[in-house]
């Protein structure tokens, strides 16, 4: 090397280096010691690793387990158990009256049980499948899935509002700023796809409690859930401008990047902004042929209803849902109903209209959903969960007094109320637990949200007990010091 070379040479390594002009101006620069770094990422890439200081590197489980995906699908505003899944044949006798002696001086935040008439369903349950599972007229296309789903009628919590039972059903907690069980899980097994965020939320609009019900709260950003857009493209600007250069912007970007974060180490929201744009320039090559569903067969975008009006939104969600799972996606939450305009189950006044429209957009693609992953082999290894922010009472929403308003409404009921459970390992064909002849409480198995939870984790391999970040001076886990994943042993058989 000549003098003026070496001159030029110590010049790029002692002073600020100015924006590379080309892709071999940058590897020229990597002898000031950036270079070892790149190679380590790039050689961890090609060996099909993630390099080993990145936070989403998939991670061993605690014990055997079957499930290897989580589809949740969450009836945003409290879905009705009484006009679902739980069918109450004594209310029918007692429609209308107030509620017995034996319920007398039961507590409702909003509702005065003692003058309140008591409210019979007006949709027909039948007995579905081999097992017999008892479902209402709402779900006909589900109810063909009945051999498939265990499905539990003594859920409960004591969060009656629904940001505060959105925040409890969603982290744990009761209060804001904690992980949801999303980012646990993300956090507890790391990610199996390096090209799709590997938690994502997919809803219809704003979220009675907001977004911080798949945030990270306290753990680290990188956990967070990923939203996808209910209208248009699920991702923007997925397809870059064809005069950029994605290459040369990506490595200038990685080497001021990495410069800006070397004295911020512990800002894991500076971290979580890097790892996304990393993320999403290689997206640019694997979201844009799974989010497209063109390329779906007229067979499949018919199964679930995507021809339909009234189906196509949800039904898009579900078959997004199951083609993220076939490329390793961990765990997927899908809202039905927004708090934009009051869209959603939460059926205060005319329960039954808002429950047949609601479950009129749902019932086909949720059927489709657990058709298309047991015929791909894919129910086996992936867990379907269906639930809300908690059920709904058996008396009419108010006082006699406001019976002209709410006489055909239901108020908030977390004391009991139904989820049901598909693939992963679960036994189908089976109901769990029971609400009292009414359906206002749980009194026979009751399972807890914290239960739940911790069947979850289970059902993934992940002890809800091991699963602990530090956080303020004590060890945090997503079910506080509650919880018993011993409930997963009833799931599966």
């Amino acid at each position: 090397m000549d003098t003026r070379t070496q001159a030029n040479s110590h010049a790029r390594c002692t002073h600020q280096a100015p924006p590379f002009r080309s892709r071999r101006e940058f590897i020229e620069r990597l002898g000031c010691g950036f270079g070892a770094f790149a190679l380590n990422a790039v050689l961890a890439e090609s060996l099909g690793a993630a390099p080993a200081a990145d936070p989403l590197t998939p991670k061993v489980a605690h014990m055997p387990h079957k499930a290897k995906s989580v589809i949740y699908l969450f009836m945003h505003g409290g879905a009705s158990h009484i006009d679902t899944f739980d069918p109450k044949p004594e209310l029918l006798k007692l429609n209308g009256k107030t509620v017995p002696p034996s319920f007398a001086g039961l507590q409702l935040q909003f509702t005065k049980t003692d003058e309140a008439p008591l409210l019979a369903s007006t949709f027909p349950f039948k007995r579905y499948g081999q097992s017999g599972i008892e479902v209402s007229s709402l779900f006909p296309n589900v109810a063909a899935h009945a051999d498939d789903l265990a499905v539990v009628r003594s859920c409960h919590h004591e969060a009656f509002i629904h940001s505060t039972a959105l925040h409890l059903v969603n982290t744990g907690s009761l209060r804001i700023g904690f992980p949801s069980l999303g980012s646990w899980i993300l956090y507890g097994l790391g990610s199996e796809s390096r090209n799709l965020p590997s938690y994502v939320v997919m809803d219809s609009g704003p979220i009675k409690a907001g977004t911080g019900v798949y945030g990270s709260g306290f753990l680290p950003a990188v956990y967070q859930g990923t939203t996808l857009r209910s209208k248009g493209s699920p991702l923007l600007n997925l397809k870059p401008p064809e005069a950029i250069d994605q290459g040369r912007v990506l490595d200038a970007l990685s080497w001021f990047n990495e410069n800006h974060r070397e004295t911020r180490r512990d800002n894991s929201e500076l971290s979580a902004r890097i790892a996304a744009y990393e993320l999403a320039f290689r997206m640019q090559t694997e979201a844009p042929g799974v989010t497209d569903l063109s390329r779906e067969s007229p067979a499949a975008r018919e199964m679930y209803g995507l021809n339909d009006d009234n189906t196509r939104a949800f039904g898009a969600k579900c078959l997004l849902a199951r083609r993220l799972v076939e490329q390793g996606v961990r765990f997927i939450q899908i809202y039905s109903g927004t708090n934009d305009g009051f869209d959603d189950w939460d059926g205060h006044s005319n329960n039954d209209r808002t429950h047949t429209r609601m479950a009129g957009r749902v019932d086909k693609p949720i059927a489709a959903l657990l058709a298309d992953l047991k015929q791909r082999g894919m129910l086996d290894e992936t867990l379907v969960v269906w639930g809300g922010d908690f059920g709904r009472t058996p008396v009419t929403n108010g006082s006699l007094a406001t019976r002209a308003v709410y006489e055909t409404g239901r108020d908030h009921n977390p004391y009991g109320y139904t989820m049901w459970f598909a693939g992963g390992g679960v036994k189908g064909g089976q109901v769990i637990g029971a609400t009292d002849e009414l359906g206002f409480k749980a009194i026979q198995d009751p399972v807890h949200v914290h239960d739940i939870n911790a069947t979850i984790l289970a059902l993934l391999g992940l002890d809800h007990r091991k699963l602990t970040y530090h956080f303020q001076g004590r060890d945090f886990r997503v079910t506080d010091v509650h919880g018993d994943h011993e409930f997963s042993k009833k799931l599966t058989g």
